[in-house]
């Protein structure tokens, strides 16, 4: 899409919510697969950190950070000569928001890696992705922003014991407290981050401009981390290409269209959709790892499949002449 396509889309959802009216079926449809190309691509990042010899959790997620946020920033910067970015910051009511906002990202990722390295992958993983829309429904409704359906809550609760059979199946993953307690840090601090970015996109900001000072500014407090944790790895070539790949598609690319979903879809749905991610990391690691999937993976992963098409997949609406009417809610 041009970039002066992208303004006037973003441009004319804002005049929509102004005036109080829905996005067409057309246009949630299109803010659903925006979110699940970007879960996607965030699918890819565990396969290819096996690559990047001599890396830390740490590591990656600093560097991934610190490089989509100069990213999503200097995209910010460069659409129609900042104007977005410069009228969401000269907005005081925005900075808290924006400062709340980046607080959540850099938590999200640490919290989630020190739950792993205290409990495991698998059971951190599952609990934080499988929170996260939780978080965000209890979110939503103590600010008034949406009450989630029947339909949401079904496909969640179907989502989430999916990822579970999906991440936890055949595995022997201990449960420790302090890092169940990490990982649900984690899940809330993802929820926080995405209904703040729902409500700013949703208040007529720009999404890109969203995007990048939301994560420009998280980036601030983990360059110190780069010093720290040891990151020589992505000095050399195959370090570099994975660290680019990491920074610049999975999570410059990524929360792009993650933050343009967000025009047209509930930041509840929104964070169900992106349960599409492990799934994605299964499938990789099953087709380029050799990792096997048991009989309970598998049927997770075809539960978790089936949960996500039922909260895209197009619903008939009765109007009041009793004739049906196709389109997505906006659940």
């Amino acid at each position: 899409m041009s970039q002066r396509t992208s303004v006037s889309t973003s441009t004319s959802a804002s005049d929509r919510r102004r005036s109080g009216t829905r996005p067409s079926a057309r246009l949630r449809a299109g803010g659903r697969a925006d979110i699940l190309v970007a879960a996607s691509l965030w699918g890819t990042t565990g396969t290819v950190r096996t690559f990047a010899d001599g890396s830390s959790a740490l590591s990656v997620a600093a560097v991934r950070i610190v490089i989509g946020g100069l990213i999503l920033l200097a995209a910010a910067a460069l659409t129609r000569r900042g104007a977005g970015l410069v009228r969401l910051l000269r907005d005081r009511r925005n900075l808290p928001l924006i400062g709340a906002g980046a607080v959540a990202i850099a938590v999200y990722q640490t919290a989630f890696f020190a739950a792993a390295g205290r409990t495991g992958v698998a059971v951190a993983t599952v609990v934080t992705i499988g929170s996260a829309p939780a978080f965000t429904g209890v979110l939503g409704v103590a600010a008034r922003r949406s009450a989630p359906t029947g339909r949401w809550a079904l496909a969640t609760a179907g989502a989430v014991a999916g990822c579970a059979l999906l991440v936890g199946g055949g595995q022997d993953a201990g449960a420790e407290p302090a890092g169940i307690g990490l990982s649900l840090l984690s899940g809330l601090s993802y929820a926080v981050y995405a209904t703040i970015a729902s409500v700013l996109i949703t208040r007529g900001e720009d999404d890109r401009a969203v995007a990048g000072a939301l994560f420009g500014t998280a980036a601030v407090p983990l360059v110190p981390v780069l010093a720290v944790a040891p990151a020589g790895w992505a000095l050399t070539v195959p370090g570099g290409l994975i660290a680019l790949y990491l920074g610049v598609v999975t999570t410059g690319g990524g929360y792009l269209l993650f933050a343009r979903g967000l025009r047209t879809t509930p930041a509840t749905t929104a964070t169900t959709l992106t349960l599409a991610e492990p799934a994605v990391a299964a499938v990789l690691g099953t087709a380029l790892l050799g990792e096997r999937l048991g009989g309970p993976a598998l049927g997770g992963l075809a539960l978790l499949a089936a949960s996500l098409v039922a909260l895209v997949a197009p619903v008939r609406r009765r109007t009041r002449g009793g004739r049906a009417q196709g389109g997505n809610e906006l659940v």
